[in-house]
């Protein structure tokens, strides 16, 4: 907290913040990155870092949360400790994401949205991650996972404590 009681992120993340937006003509264009750095410290983007990203970028909490809520990347909600993010758009649908997810649902006893009650997982939906060539894949925490298999997931899951 500062000193007027406001929610206010770590001095090294400030730090980053400011080295990103001094980078840039316009602060308005370091939003994506210092989301980036305070959810790597908190896990997710919360009503009270978007007031501190805002302020420290002198912009409008609306024009942070804005940034937070487009890209799927962010996490506007709490998530278990290895975000997995399941493609589901066509290429990857095309070549069996479909069973991935009823796999990680069943294994893992939660919809998309929802958190393993060991607090391990949450399970989202992606509509691209950019690895089309690799079909079906995941992303768990930044670490790609391509070419799926059902029977494969166990394994992967297995190397997340």
């Amino acid at each position: 907290m500062n000193k007027d009681g406001e929610f206010q992120l770590s001095d090294s993340v400030i730090l980053k913040i400011e080295s990103e937006a001094d980078k840039y003509p316009s602060r308005k264009a370091a939003v994506k990155s210092a989301l980036r750095y305070a959810q790597a410290e908190h896990g997710w983007i919360s009503k009270d870092i978007v007031g501190a990203v805002a302020r420290i970028l002198d912009l409008e909490p609306i024009e942070v949360f804005e940034v937070a809520t487009f890209y799927d990347m962010f996490y506007t909600s709490p998530v278990g400790r290895h975000p997995i993010r399941v493609c589901t758009n066509v290429s990857c649908l095309l070549r069996g994401s479909t069973g991935i997810v009823n796999r990680l649902r069943e294994d893992l006893a939660v919809d998309f949205g929802e958190t393993s009650s060991d607090g391990r997982f949450t399970l989202l939906e992606a509509e691209c991650l950019g690895a089309c060539s690799g079909a079906p894949m995941m992303i768990i925490d930044d670490d790609y996972h391509e070419d799926l298999q059902p029977d494969l997931l166990d394994s992967i899951l297995e190397s997340y404590q």
